[in-house]
């Protein structure tokens, strides 16, 4: 009934359709397999992509040639550019979506993919010999063969939703849970835990008030998240924010005893910078009132999503409580918030290529890894993708550096520190923010792609394009000379010092209160000499010239740091036989077998003079 398969990718959420995608798009004959066709990429809690360093992770899954970039794009109700007070390297785009047209646009993508096959079925083992994984075993009793194998099982493995007192199995609400893989894999010798997250209740926007809520545009532009001409909406739909009060805690209060989390019903650890309202209200006794975001479900549905309201209390608590917000008197629920609990297993069982290290060709990507989010699980999917058509093929893996990618940063803190609670991507994370910026994705990570063969020509094509803007762009400001009665007279309108001699239009854009947009309106030559030239590529010049100094310094410690990275450990070396490192490094290299030492050095546990003493073991 089956052929043999290249690579089989089980679950259809966000990182296994980006796996998907990148296995088949790379020339692997490959099979999705799903419990349900119907959900494939559903966004399972918030109809949103994108926000701080998500946003950045996004534009690089698209600058590698992955799909989540475009089809945020073409199911977009609402686009913000975040934290535009600030400096380049913490803008982070996100969007609002359709959450039925993301699905839909997400699904007709992957139709149309040559070398890609559906089928619905529970994986419910896989096929292993001799420390291999050549295919799985579906609930209908199909053995389906295939030279690899990523897993991408989200919230679903022993899955067990929470709502109050009531519990059930389950991956979703209102869809079952996946048993069998967990078992198998702890049998191989595989370590597993529980973690737990949880959803806000959904209601009739038909019956709230508006009016006492405050209301939260898009931004006048939309810029998007593909670096490709994507179908950006014409119009946005407004957000709307509203506040938890006293009253609302109180009623909240009197269902504590009924909490499953308070009653130690959940064993698995929740998302610490995402928590339920009750473990708000709990954690956080001293504040009066909570944020409240209600976002619309999509252009055509009356559903709206209660974000901040996560919740695993009983209904009637949360029932009452939402009718105790300003603008909720008379809400309607569609359905109660629940918390789901699930297996995952700890990431530092993971090489750098997302393959397993006790099974061969066996890959594990998303919240199976221990991480939260859509983004996040998007780029592990892409990533799993790419390196298991890359095992298969015998070509070397994709391994993406901290200094070359938010997704570097996250697959390195997942397989060298691992992670106890549901693991979420801050810009705080990463050391190089200032070169790893949402607007440079492209420029950083497109050609690496395209020698790969996943990003395409015509992507290849617009980087290379846009290279040569940016760089006539800063050769025509570093050239250009201002006259102080071109510009002083503007200079006096904006409070800044004026100028007594002639002077290049760079050097008035390294001032910090001077924009790259002011300047060409103000002066009417540098508006002619750059009018060939597109918005972006302009924007991306100034940023190159206005933090040319701090991308400098960060290079240089990239640099520096990078000597650490370049001594690979081998595979065969024994930690034990070191005497003079302590019990606890030796225990914790053993088990991770860092690649570099760069990877032994972050290492949670492992110290200076522990990586002084490897270096000495080997011959540094």
């Amino acid at each position: 009934m089956f052929p043999e398969y290249d690579i089989i990718v089980v679950g259809a959420g966000h990182a296994g359709c980006e796996a998907a995608a990148a296995a088949a798009n790379l020339g692997s004959k490959t099979l999705l397999v799903t419990m349900n066709m119907q959900t494939i990429a559903q966004m399972s809690c918030n109809p949103a992509m994108g926000g701080i360093a998500k946003g950045q992770i996004v534009r690089e899954v698209d600058a590698l040639g992955g799909y989540s970039g475009i089809v945020t794009d073409e199911s977009m109700i609402q686009f913000r550019m975040l934290n535009r007070s600030k400096g380049p390297a913490m803008w982070s785009p996100r969007a609002q979506n359709d959450r039925m047209l993301f699905h839909l646009k997400w699904r007709e993508r992957l139709e149309n993919t040559a070398n890609l096959d559906f089928y619905q079925d529970m994986v419910k083992g896989l096929l292993v010999k001799d420390g291999r994984c050549y295919g799985v075993l579906t609930g209908l009793g199909h053995e389906i063969k295939a030279k690899a194998v990523v897993l991408t099982n989200g919230t679903f493995l022993n899955g067990i939703v929470h709502i109050g007192e009531k519990q059930f199995g389950g991956g979703r609400m209102a869809e079952k849970a996946a048993t069998g893989i967990t078992e198998q894999l702890v049998s191989l010798g595989f370590e597993s835990d529980r973690l737990k997250t949880g959803t806000p209740p959904r209601v009739d926007g038909r019956s709230l008030d508006y009016s006492k809520m405050e209301e939260q545009k898009g931004d006048d532009e939309i810029k998007g998240f593909s670096f490709l001409e994507t179908n950006k909406p014409k119009e946005q739909r407004s957000c709307w924010i509203t506040y938890t009060n006293q009253k609302v805690h109180d009623i909240l209060k009197t269902g504590f005893d009924r909490s499953p989390m308070f009653a130690g019903r959940i064993d698995g650890v929740g998302p610490r910078y995402c928590p339920s309202i009750e473990d708000k209200i709990n954690r956080f006794a001293e504040r009066e009132r909570h944020q409240l975001f209600v976002e619309p479900e999509g252009w055509n549905t009356v559903e709206i999503y209660v974000n901040g309201f996560s919740t695993s209390l009983p209904e009637e608590v949360q029932y009452e409580a939402l009718r105790n917000t300003p603008g909720f008197e008379n809400a309607r629920m569609f359905r109660p918030g629940y918390a789901i609990e699930y297996d995952f297993f700890p990431p530092t069982q993971l090489k750098y290529s997302l393959e397993t290290k006790l099974i061969d060709n066996l890959f594990f990507a998303g919240q199976i890894n221990g991480t939260t989010g859509y983004e996040e699980a998007a780029c592990q999917g892409l990533m799993a993708g790419i390196n298991a058509h890359q095992k298969i093929k015998e070509n070397d893996v994709l391994v993406l550096k901290r200094s070359e990618a938010y997704i570097g940063v996250l697959i390195d803190d997942l397989i060298s520190k691992g992670t106890q609670e549901p693991y979420r991507m801050f810009t705080s994370r990463a050391e190089f923010r200032t070169l790893l910026r949402q607007d440079n994705a492209d420029l950083r990570l497109t050609e690496l792609s395209h020698r790969m063969g996943l990003a395409s020509a015509e992507r290849n094509e617009a980087v290379q394009s846009k290279k040569e803007a940016v760089q006539k762009i800063r050769n025509t400001l570093k050239e250009l000379p201002v006259e102080p009665s071109e510009i002083n007279n503007w200079f006096e309108s904006i409070g800044s010092s004026p100028i007594s001699e002639k002077q290049k239009a760079q050097k008035i854009l390294l001032r910090p209160d001077v924009d790259i947009n002011d300047l060409i309106n103000v002066l009417p030559k540098l508006k002619v000499a750059l009018s060939s030239f597109d918005e972006e590529s302009i924007e991306q010049a100034s940023i190159q010239v206005k933090y040319d100094v701090y991308i400098e310094k960060e290079k240089e410690l990239v640099q520096r740091m990078s000597q650490l990275e370049e001594l690979e450990i081998p595979d065969s070396f024994d930690y034990k036989k070191i005497v003079s490192l302590g019990n606890e490094a030796r225990e914790k290299l053993t088990r991770i077998k860092p690649r570099t030492l760069g990877q032994a050095s972050r290492i949670s546990g492992i110290n200076p003079s522990d990586v002084q003493i490897l270096m000495v073991f080997m011959g540094r």
